[in-house]
């Protein structure tokens, strides 16, 4: 038997996930560690697990439920991750962003990514929101390194632009409607699952980042690569290491973004509200 190919893997996702839905998604929203409660908010919702969309990967992440629910938020049609897929799970870089790929198939040109990420700055608060302007990625691996899909996108693409600064503008604006205090800053990605190390968030903070996670970069880049509108918040959930004495663990990061949740939920609806579509 002919081994079916990454392409028609995705064209055979992306058709699983039409059949169930009889409209056209204006925005897909990823949801990082412990926000996955947001979910709850979107009307008409269908659900559809990811064990059951053919070729998808499985979410095994703490907080991630594993699931697309599809549905009305703001007046858009969102289709909203619950749990994303981390390249400290074992999986390739293109794996990792299996459902970006599956978004564009299904012409979805509008993407929002969250986190939860730790602070490096020590001026800002754990439970602080934090708008990507730019990331920092020294791990070699690239989720289009391989075979160009000359249909898809070009070869070699422009990065500057990746995050969407009108997108920007209008985070920042509806943050201060709501008064919701909001930072803006440069997230530099680590594989993990190690938290990183005090000598190592001195580095990225001389590097010019502001906050580090273990996700969004390679989602960002195959966005970009694509074209999409991209926004990107991060949810910062700890002190990094040596910012802070305190001891890392998975369950104060899910509980910080519990903390933070009313809040992130208030800013990305009223985000969707505002995005033009």
């Amino acid at each position: 038997m002919e081994e079916i190919s990454f392409l028609e893997k995705v064209e055979q996702s992306a058709a699983f996930i039409k059949n169930k839905i009889n409209y056209d998604v204006d925005i897909a929203l990823v949801l990082g560690s412990g926000l996955g409660e947001l979910a709850n908010d979107i009307e008409n919702q269908t659900i559809i697990n990811y064990c059951d969309i053919p070729f998808f990967p499985h979410s095994t992440a703490p907080g991630h439920y594993g699931r697309l629910v599809i549905g009305d938020l703001g007046g858009k049609k969102i289709v909203c991750m619950q749990g994303r897929f981390h390249y400290y799970e074992g999986y390739d870089t293109k794996t990792v962003c299996y459902p970006i790929f599956v978004f564009n198939q299904l012409n979805i040109k509008k993407l929002i990514l969250t986190n939860a990420a730790g602070c490096l700055r020590k001026d800002w608060n754990v439970g602080d929101l934090m708008i990507i302007k730019d990331h920092i990625k020294l791990v070699a691996d690239n989720p289009l390194r391989g075979t160009n899909y000359e249909e898809l996108g070009p070869r070699f693409f422009d990065m500057s632009k990746t995050y969407s600064s009108k997108m920007v503008s209008v985070a920042k604006n509806c943050a201060k409607e709501l008064n919701i205090p909001i930072r803006e800053g440069v997230y530099q990605f680590f594989s993990g699952p190690s938290f990183e190390t005090a000598a190592e968030v001195r580095l990225a903070t001389k590097l010019g980042a502001d906050a580090t996670g273990m996700s969004t970069v390679f989602e960002a880049i195959v966005a970009s690569y694509f074209g999409m509108e991209l926004l990107g918040i991060s949810c910062l959930t700890n002190m990094a290491t040596g910012i802070s004495e305190t001891i890392l663990d998975e369950n104060e990061v899910i509980e910080a973004g519990k903390k933070a949740r009313p809040q992130f939920i208030e800013l990305l609806k009223k985000v969707i509200i505002e995005w033009e579509i």
